[in-house]
């Protein structure tokens, strides 16, 4: 009969999380995660059998702690600033786990940058139709511009590399947003793709 484990699965999970907080997805080992259980590595592979099923483990772990991030968003009175806002937040306080879930090869079509995209703005779509007075397609062209920025924004302070601060990143999507609401608004066709690139840029130069 095989040894009972003295650790339930959630203190293991919880403890290679740590580990993937302080050296990244790379540095998670038995040996690394039996250290913060202080412990053999015995007990990791009679829970898991494999670290591959402890990586699942973690990174299902890790899509939690965002999505309370993403969540906090969402409550926000303008929606679809404050879910940019927390992914930007998710960045500086979480990078390891940033680092895990939307900079590293995803382990499925649920997963990743773009999928975590599609969901938030399927949720902030009414909002924008709402506040903006635009069409579904327009609120989707509307967010998908906008994340955009803000995953580069967030990327950016992952790989230590963001000069700014929140208070002008705020400004830098506030400004962001007004470009992006103002084309939909005042240029015909722009929702679709489908306007005169070349005469707006006549026009833009001519003023």
């Amino acid at each position: 009969m095989a040894p009972k484990n003295k650790f339930t699965k959630k203190e293991m999970v919880d403890a290679a999380l740590r580990v993937v907080r302080a050296k990244g997805i790379d540095g998670l080992t038995a040996k690394t995660m039996a250290d913060e259980l202080g412990t053999s590595t015995q007990p990791v592979f009679t829970g898991f059998g494999t670290m591959d099923v402890v990586k699942k483990e973690v990174y299902a772990a890790a899509v939690t702690v965002y999505d309370g991030y993403a969540d906090a968003g969402l409550k926000e009175k303008i929606s679809f600033f404050g879910v940019g806002m927390q992914y930007i937040r998710f960045a500086r306080e979480e990078p390891e786990l940033y680092r895990l879930l939307f900079l590293s090869q995803k382990q499925d079509a649920e997963h990743g940058a773009m999928a975590a995209m599609r969901h938030l703005q399927t949720l902030v779509r009414p909002a924008l139709m709402n506040i903006y007075h635009i069409t579904p397609d327009e609120a989707d062209l509307y967010f998908r511009d906008l994340w955009l920025v803000v995953h580069s924004l967030a990327s950016l302070i992952v790989v230590g590399d963001c000069p700014y601060s929140d208070r002008e990143i705020g400004q830098i999507l506030t400004g962001v947003s007004v470009s992006i609401c103002k084309a939909i608004k005042e240029i015909p066709g722009f929702g679709t793709g489908s306007f005169d690139r070349d005469a707006v840029f006549r026009e833009i130069l001519r003023n």
